[in-house]
């Protein structure tokens, strides 16, 4: 049986890769509007990436191609051949509320979309506005197949990436959705805000509810039969649910006091190993919500918050005026103990964000190992080595990448176990001064 599992696992994912590598080999217009920047600077410092010539092979880029299939998108694909529209809520300051279906963009490869709606786009699986006057803001309109192109631009002494949609001729400016990062990661304030349900949020939605599925029948089967031994559902989540409490919880919170944080630390390990896991899977959307910054740092903001609004007297304590310091050196590591509130969350956001990413980036850059040594189709000796070495390598990074959801899944909540024990931890420093005394 388990034979006959690892064959099929390696159908779809043999398969996955196949239906990657097709798309690839097929696509030789928006790949090359998002590739050969430094190549192509004008006299105002601009960078346009336009299409290839009929006939020609685009230059295969395969850090951009990975970062698009990690990115969210308004649109669910699976394995790059099945595109599911999904619900579009998107508000514009003096436009209002344009609520639809992302099937009004009739999205094609690299899931751009053939149509704009209401002066929105669909750009790389991802939402944009029409920001130029003399676009046409109501209805839809058909802007054709690869209408769009990438520029770097300067802007206040910085290169920074626009998309442009061509129409009747003419390009038009795009804004992305807004997004409250400060423009550290590249966001900011646009000219729309995307509310809609977007691949990173369908997934999270169905492995809830498969959690509550699997969760309710091992409930029931203890209560049907109390005295039977764990079987089936109940024999995959007991083992690792005694783990976490008496490796996690217990130690690190207290025999007395864990079950009140108890269904926090369950949820969040089953949570993070659920998505995790679901990202796994090729053929369902290889999706990355855990590898999404929005996600970890709600998560991380969640333990922040049940940290500090449990931490006990002694807890503020020993991070404002800690006991038995020297008085002149308690400010020096209040500061330091200030700094450390807000750098715990920020370490648990980006560590699960960063190691999963760094999973999906690798498994498709050694996917990509097929068009660079195939020079994007033109030749076939070359895709066939880069085949025999991607295939290898990309079932044992998919090995990895199951150990680390596990792992992961654990650090997170170990570590937030450990915050919540040091925050509802009593000392007692006079029992300790009056037994020195003595």
């Amino acid at each position: 049986m388990k034979y006959n599992l690892l064959l099929i696992y390696l159908f779809f994912q043999l398969s996955a890769t196949s239906t990657f590598s097709q798309e690839q080999m097929n696509h030789t217009d928006s790949t090359s509007t998002s590739v050969g920047v430094e190549n192509q600077h004008d006299e105002s410092h601009t960078a346009d990436h336009t299409h290839d010539a009929p006939g020609e092979h685009a230059k295969f880029d395969p850090a951009a191609t990975a970062i698009h299939h990690i990115s969210d998108a308004n649109v669910y694909s699976i394995m790059d051949m099945v595109r599911i529209p999904l619900p579009m809520f998107l508000y514009a300051p003096g436009q209002g509320w344009d609520i639809f279906s992302s099937g009004k963009f009739h999205a094609g490869e690299h899931e751009d979309g053939h149509f704009a709606y209401n002066g929105y786009v669909l750009h790389h699986g991802s939402v944009h506005k029409v920001v130029d006057a003399g676009f046409p803001s109501e209805g839809t309109v058909d802007i054709g197949h690869h209408a769009f192109t990438h520029k770097t631009e300067d802007k206040n002494g910085k290169k920074v990436d626009v998309n442009y949609v061509t129409f009747q001729g003419k390009e038009y400016r795009l804004d992305a959705r807004s997004t409250l990062d400060g423009g550290i990661l590249g966001g900011g304030i646009t000219s729309f805000y995307d509310f809609s349900l977007s691949k990173n949020v369908i997934s999270m939605i169905l492995v809830s509810l498969f959690l509550i599925w699997i969760f309710g029948k091992a409930a029931r089967a203890y209560k049907e039969n109390p005295n039977r031994s764990p079987k089936g559902v109940q024999a995959i989540i007991e083992p690792m649910f005694l783990f976490i409490r008496d490796e996690v919880a217990i130690p690190f919170i207290g025999k007395d006091k864990y079950m009140k944080f108890l269904p926090l630390l369950m949820s969040i390990f089953f949570f993070v190993l659920g998505l995790n896991l679901f990202g796994q899977i090729p053929f369902l959307g290889s999706t990355n919500v855990t590898g999404n910054l929005t996600i970890t740092m709600v998560l991380a903001l969640i333990v922040f918050f049940v940290v500090n609004f449990n931490g006990k007297k002694d807890y503020w304590m020993h991070i404002f005026w800690m006991p038995d310091v020297p008085v002149f050196v308690k400010p020096l590591l209040a500061a330091v103990e200030i700094m450390g509130l807000f750098i715990k969350p920020l370490t648990l956001m980006l560590r699960l964000a960063g190691n999963i990413s760094a999973g999906h980036i690798a498994i498709l850059s050694f996917i990509g190992l097929i068009f660079i040594f195939g020079k994007s189709g033109e030749s076939m000796g070359g895709s066939a080595i880069g085949t025999a070495m991607a295939v290898p390598l990309t079932l044992f990074m998919m090995a990895i990448e199951l150990i680390v959801a596990f792992v992961q899944a654990f650090v997170f909540t170990i570590l937030t176990a450990s915050y919540i024990g040091a925050a509802i931890e009593e000392h007692h420093h006079a029992d300790h001064h009056a037994g020195e005394h003595h």
